[in-house]
């Protein structure tokens, strides 16, 4: 009879994770009060007194291949002294990595032990638990002392956590350890049974493992048909119960995960179980209205992106959020994210100051419907919510608006020279004066300085002009097979975007990529929206050939993203703008957003920056959006859990996608989740959440997917668009939905034999 079973517990990749504070051990240490004695193993296994052997077999799979490694399972000797209840053995054991198909190690290929892609790509194989000799039983107490094991080869380092994290470090360390071997078989086994699933134990691991232990001790289950009772137990109830109970049992890990998130993200409004954050820039100033109509609309969190804008219209927006949240009643925080080491498209000079007023025409150009035109003074304020102009025209004369009334025909001459009229159809009271609503039966282009005349049978009386025309926005139309030219410099005009050769230009705001790239690397830019390949790098210069676009071309403009996900740049962690805008950040925000974080360096300077400023209260939310930083997740969240500030991870997905594939988003996402569940860290899911209802107001149905599939984060984040309002209210209405599922109209489905 087993009275007590130990396990070899195979750690993989020792120097990658030792190299960044984190050790992974090449032995066992086993903690259990019936097993804190000596045990001998005979030859050809270990000399180790006190063990009889009882051997059982992991089957390490390499490409398709089955090649048995021998592990002992030990039964103590009576005769051996016991010793101190939860002293430590070391089992001196050898680390072994899977192999390629020409025998090589994988093993110096890896970055982390957290690794995703398939031997030969740079992970290792990981090894199956077989043997249905040995027990159900006796294969779950081999995962759970390897899980043990790795938190106690890693404790000195866990003792570096802060308090508030100490115990969502070590569970992150058992779900590690649980990854490090390939359990697919023990899977099966415990489903067949309907006993335990080892998919969703993340939150609390060692408890899940040690009550599973527990029933499967108490039930006697014989998973190989071979009648092995365990009566005594394979680790004593004591040892057990205390796995299941105090800061490790199930319930209080879930609590830990629960306030972890409203530490940073603040409390979940009512009947909701996700945050919905909205990202703002100057349009909030420009509306008196929309901060109040999103925070109205289920809006909790505000987002603001400081690779654009300036403190002085960051602080507007903000004060325009806490007024209305006071007002409203309505809590919502604000996070500010560092632009961080970003690639991007420098800035193109302006276009002219010209606006295109366009009625609504049918398949034979006549016009349906007339274009809806908004008429106010400067500073009057934005038109109300009910009303939706298609252009709005600022008006520079008393006379003219003090003097309009309604069926009223203003004249104006275009930038053509050609005469187009307005008629004022509906007159409504403003936050400073009075606007107008005129229609346009014809097309327009509207320039800075247009007179405009009221006019009247008798005469034509000169009544204002046209102010604050904003200037078009310039970009570069690329199709495949175009050339780009991307300079140091930024000195980009109007007349030299596309030189004598054909050859377009535009400039990259971060100088040190002419250093890094060479030719033959794939470049994408705006989110991997146009792709090419680089032909030729200088000092100065990348000329790029293009290999993807629109069909009919696609536009690239200002401040657009540029990828090279396979050059080797030196990128700096935070940047000399990032610790400029960080001072504001620390005196306004509640969350900070570090953009691009890679390693653990990162961490290290974000928190000297943040002890400089006295604000480790100041939450943090480190957005994952390179391969590096996924590779490195887990060591990026156990260097951050050293600071006492509340933390999150945000999936930014856009950049993510472009660095590691597109064909790996679904895997790579669910991962993120899955180690940040581990670690009791809220997850944001940010970048092209229902895109189309945001900009058009219709949502695709592939969008309402990716909602559900965020809904299993704490916080969905919306990008700024047309009809961003509309679209927070209708995601406030599927959360609200999900998490009361007795308020849903539609009624389960009953099958009946006429059915079949």
């Amino acid at each position: 009879m087993l009275g007590g079973v130990a396990s070899v517990a195979i750690f993989t990749n020792q120097s990658a994770l030792s190299n960044n504070g984190f050790q992974v051990a090449s032995f066992l240490v086993v903690r259990s009060s019936n097993l804190s004695r000596k045990y001998t193993i005979p030859q050809p296994f270990f000399k180790i007194p006190g063990f009889r052997e009882h051997i059982a077999h992991f089957v390490a799979s390499n490409n398709g291949n089955l090649a048995r490694k021998n592990i002992v399972f030990a039964i103590p000797n009576e005769k051996d002294d016991a010793e101190k209840e939860g002293s430590d053995y070391y089992i001196d054991y050898p680390v072994i990595v899977g192999q390629k198909e020409d025998g090589s190690s994988c093993a110096p290929e890896m970055e982390t032990t957290f690794s995703l892609l398939p031997c030969g790509e740079g992970i290792l194989r990981s090894y199956e638990i077989n043997g249905k000799e040995d027990g159900l039983l006796a294969k779950l107490m081999a995962v759970h002392l390897h899980v043990l094991a790795m938190e106690q080869w890693n404790a000195s380092k866990l003792k570096m956590s802060h308090k508030k994290y100490l115990v969502s470090a070590t569970n992150l360390i058992h779900y590690l350890a649980l990854k490090s071997v390939n359990i697919e078989q023990l899977k099966e086994e415990l489903s067949s049974i309907c006993f335990l699933n080892l998919d969703t134990i993340n939150q609390h691991v060692l408890a899940s493992l040690s009550a599973g232990i527990r029933l499967l001790d108490n039930v006697k289950y014989d998973s190989s048909s071979h009648s092995i009772s365990y009566s005594e137990g394979i680790s004593s109830t004591k040892s057990l119960d205390k796995q299941m109970k105090g800061e490790f049992s199930i319930n209080t890990l879930r609590r830990r995960a629960s306030h972890t998130a409203d530490l940073l993200l603040g409390r979940l409004p009512e009947k909701r179980n996700t945050h919905i954050m909205v990202t703002v820039g100057e349009e909030a100033i420009e509306s008196e209205t929309l901060i109040k109509d999103l925070l109205n609309a289920g809006t909790t969190i505000v987002r603001i992106n400081c690779a654009h804008g300036s403190p002085e219209i960051w602080s507007e927006i903000i004060r325009k959020v806490k007024r209305s949240s006071q007002i409203l009643e309505k809590p919502c925080r604000i996070l500010m994210d560092l632009a961080g080491p970003k690639l991007r498209t420098g800035k193109l000079q302006a276009g002219p100051c010209v606006l295109k007023i366009s009625p609504q025409k049918n398949a034979y150009g006549q016009v349906i419907y007339p274009a809806l035109v908004w008429l106010s003074s400067p500073g009057a304020g934005s038109p109300p919510a009910h009303v939706s102009p298609d252009a709005i025209l600022h008006v520079d004369g008393e006379e003219l608006l003090s003097k309009l009334e309604v069926d009223d025909v203003v004249t104006l001459l275009d930038a053509r020279g050609k005469q187009r009229t307005l008629k004022i159809i509906s007159r409504h009271p403003i936050f400073s004066g009075v606007g107008y609503m005129a229609e346009c039966s014809k097309a327009a282009y509207v320039k800075s300085g247009a007179k405009l005349y009221i006019k009247d049978k008798r005469r034509k009386s000169s009544a204002g002009h046209v102010v604050d025309i904003p200037p078009l926005k310039q970009f570069i139309k690329l199709r495949v097979d175009d050339l780009l030219s991307i300079s140091r410099d930024g000195q980009n005009e109007e007349n030299n975007l596309t030189s004598s050769t054909g050859v377009h230009r535009i400039a990259c705001s971060s100088e040190y990529v002419f250093d890094s790239v060479k030719p033959g690397e794939p470049i994408a830019f705006d989110d991997g929206k146009i792709w090419g390949i680089i032909k030729a790098t200088s000092t100065s210069e990348i000329l790029v050939s293009i290999t993807h676009a629109g069909p009919r071309g696609s536009k690239l403009g200002s401040e657009k993203s540029i990828n090279i996900p396979r050059s080797n740049i030196r990128y700096e962690g935070l940047t000399s703008k990032d610790l400029i805008d960080l001072d504001f950040v620390a005196n306004h925000a509640d969350i900070v957003g570090v953009s691009f974080v890679r390693d653990v360096r990162d961490i290290l300077l974000l928190r000297q920056e943040l002890e400089k400023r006295k604000r480790r209260d100041l939450g943090i939310s480190l957005k994952i959006e390179t391969k590096e930083g996924f590779e490195k997740l887990p060591l990026l969240l156990l260097e951050a859990m050293k600071m006492p500030n509340p933390l999150g991870i945000m999936i930014a997905r856009g950049d993510l996608a472009v660095e590691c594939g597109w064909e790996n988003m679904a895997y790579i996402q669910k991962e993120i989740i899955s180690v940040c569940a581990a670690a009791h860290v809220p997850v944001i899911w940010a970048t092209q959440v229902l895109e189309s209802l945001v900009r058009s107001g219709v949502p695709t149905r592939a969008e309402l997917t990716d909602v559900a599939e965020g809904m299993r984060t704490n916080c969905i984040m919306l990008n700024k668009g047309k009809c961003i309002v509309e679209a927070v209210s209708f995601l406030h209405r599927i959360l609200s939905n999900h998490s009361t599922k007795s308020n849903t109209e539609f009624k389960p489905l009953a099958l009946s034999s006429h059915d079949f």
